[in-house]
């Protein structure tokens, strides 16, 4: 589909949505980025998996990569609150393939650099990470963190700095804290962190067709007519 029927098509679907739900879709591309991305390795706490969908709709993150070599991520309805509807999610859960290495090489050829987020002897305090480069933040098990294999692949590591007792925070405050932290200094700078006017574009058409009862007949109907 070319950019001018696909026009097209969102026009047509825009007599299905009220005026305010397309206003709500294209404010909100706007403050989506794809600079920064978020990765999951073996999450299996549907309640975790389901606070991290919401932390990166709600800091404007727009991909989430999904490791599953050990446990399937099964997010839950009652705490996204359907937030993984307007998320980009990409799944890497071959049987018997090192699918850490898959998601992490896809990443790197995309021009991201990968920071596990764990303590490390080479880990870099978050305040202090430097945004000048594409990022993927990487989330392990709750439990376990994240993998050894993923520590052997990771271009380096970022630790949040903690004034009490615990070592650590759970995931989803971890995932929440490192978001807020990002996307603020980000938006602050002068980095380009802005999705292309072509992917809100596309963005913000995929919204609305699923925002719409049967968005796809609708759209199956528009091509078979213009044909």
């Amino acid at each position: 589909m070319n950019h001018s029927e696909r026009k097209d098509l969102v026009n047509y679907l825009k007599e299905f949505a009220t005026e305010a739900r397309w206003d709500k879709f294209v404010e909100v591309a706007k403050q989506r980025t794809r600079y920064i991305s978020v990765v999951v390795e073996d999450i299996y706490q549907s309640h975790n998996a389901s606070a991290v969908l919401r932390s990166c709709d709600g800091f404007g993150i727009q991909d989430v990569h999904i490791i599953e070599n050990q446990n399937n991520f099964d997010a839950s309805s009652q705490v996204t609150i359907g937030a993984d509807q307007w998320l980009t999610l990409h799944r890497y859960n071959e049987p018997g393939m090192d699918n850490t290495e898959a998601c992490f090489s896809k990443l790197k050829k995309e021009g991201y650099r990968i920071i596990a987020t764990t303590p490390h002897e080479n880990d870099t305090n978050l305040n202090d990470l430097d945004l000048n480069q594409k990022t993927a933040l990487v989330f392990g098990s709750e439990i376990d963190g994240i993998s050894e294999r993923a520590k052997e692949l990771a271009d380096g590591f970022l630790k949040i700095p903690m004034a009490g007792f615990s070592e650590s925070f759970n995931i989803s405050v971890s995932a929440a804290i490192c978001l807020y932290n990002i996307t603020r200094r980000l938006r602050a700078s002068s980095i380009d962190w802005m999705l292309t006017t072509e992917e809100i574009d596309h963005l913000t058409y995929n919204w609305l067709k699923k925002s719409i009862k049967a968005g796809d007949q609708l759209e199956r109907n528009f091509l078979k007519q213009k044909n």
